[in-house]
């Protein structure tokens, strides 16, 4: 979601006739764009200030932007600790980045914060990729996750209607994009707050329109919450060509006990259930997750009992992350705050471990196989291989020249446990 609003910063700019600058030494304007899932976040973007603190003391035509979930979290804090910072503006004011920029050149800093969105204002977005594009399909979240300060930095749900959201992807398509991302923090919850004349539209229902836009080939969807993906929706990624067998489900904790000091609303049990219900409809579903480890009172207990889960569930690939307190939740303020660090590294790698060699045992089994990868170009690491995708969205190397956007089929020849190496078939 963020990358998806730096793409609408980006475009905002270049519509006003900006163009990409090469760094940060050579740029009239520097915008972060910022998260606050976790502390380091926060310690990165006040260490990148002070840094170009020292080349706007040499330039000082030069303008900087802080934007997103930290600067309406952190408000008159920005410029406070930064004040050569020339505008803030927070997560529902993106759109008026351009107008901010015009005010602080005529009248000096300006930080601006709206407390809530109206509605889901869509921007032209500068794409890294022109064949694929992310689609906001909603903000905000109304859940209360207690490790999470998403809901008071993104605010309550707000969802754009079907027809908008269609005619969005079918214009994308006309551009030659081919692969969607459908965005939401919870994307479970889409259409329930919209009137539609007594009816409520249901993520399954837009699942299945987007689908049928022609030129569309691959759509991918974050993030569900595992206590309302439901049967719908799995029939619908079953029944729907375009959408991929591929599924984002966060566990969190496999510990019953954490998940409640969470208010994840599932258990252990519970999870499982509607992993093996989207395996039950959809063939050859690949399945990732989020972890958290060393959350408030967390037991060794409870730690195995996370193991326990994952070795259960079996998933493809794991974001794992150790507990990051964030001020304004309710977590923040619960006690046993701290588990011993050493602890904490220690359950953290034992994670790893368990889940990279899951990783590696599934990835073993494609080899031999040939897989549609779609094409993202070079290989970050030798300009002599390829790099792409397959629709269960594992990344795959091979060797070529073949251009960004192009679908290819890959015979599998080796597995690593986060990647794929093979050649043209």
């Amino acid at each position: 979601m963020n990358v998806h609003d730096s793409e609408g910063i980006a475009g905002l700019l270049e519509a006003d006739g900006m163009v990409a600058a090469a760094d940060s030494d050579a740029a009239d304007l520097v915008v972060f764009n910022t998260c606050c899932i976790r502390e380091n976040a926060d310690d990165k973007l006040y260490g990148s200030l002070g840094m170009l603190k020292r080349i706007k003391d040499k330039r000082p035509g030069m303008m900087i932007a802080v934007g997103g979930c930290l600067a309406q979290k952190d408000r008159d804090l920005v410029q406070s600790k930064a004040p050569w910072v020339d505008v803030v503006f927070g997560t529902h004011n993106l759109h008026r980045v351009v107008s901010l920029l015009d005010y602080a050149e005529e009248w000096g800093p300006v930080t601006e914060i709206l407390e809530e969105s109206e509605d889901v204002t869509v921007v032209p977005a500068r794409r890294d990729d022109p064949h694929s594009a992310w689609v906001t399909i909603m903000i905000g979240c109304n859940n209360s996750c207690t490790f999470c300060i998403v809901p008071s930095v993104r605010g309550s749900e707000i969802s754009r209607r079907p027809g908008d959201l269609v005619r969005e992807v079918t214009d994308l398509a006309a551009d030659g994009v081919v692969e969607i991302t459908l965005l939401g923090q919870n994307v479970n919850s889409y259409g329930r707050d919209l009137d539609l004349g007594g009816r409520s539209t249901l993520f399954a229902d837009l699942l299945r329109s987007v689908g049928a836009v022609e030129g569309i080939e691959r759509i991918r969807y974050t993030s569900p919450h595992p206590k309302d993906f439901r049967e719908d929706v799995a029939l619908a990624m079953a029944e729907t060509p375009a959408v991929c067998e591929q599924l984002h489900m966060p566990l969190q904790s496999g510990s019953d006990r954490i998940l409640a000091a969470m208010h994840r609303g599932y258990n252990a049990d519970r999870f499982l259930a509607k992993l093996e219900l989207a395996r039950r409809h959809i063939p050859g579903l690949a399945i990732s997750t989020d972890v958290i480890v060393g959350f408030p009172g967390e037991t060794e207990a409870d730690f195995q009992a996370t193991l326990d889960v994952v070795a259960a569930a079996r998933f493809d690939s794991a974001f794992t992350f150790i507990y990051s307190p964030r001020p304004g939740t309710a977590a923040a303020e619960m006690e046993d705050q701290f588990v011993d660090p050493t602890v904490i590294q220690d359950r953290y790698q034992r994670l790893v471990t368990l889940q990279t060699g899951i990783g590696l045992e599934i990835n073993e089994t494609l080899v031999g196989a040939t897989v549609e990868v779609l094409v993202e170009g070079p290989s970050k690491t030798d300009a002599g291989m390829r790099s792409g995708r397959t629709r269960t969205n594992k990344l795959v190397h091979f060797p070529g020249s073949t251009e960004a956007g192009a679908m290819v089929d890959v015979r599998i020849e080796r597995a690593a446990p986060h990647f794929l190496i093979g050649a043209l078939a």
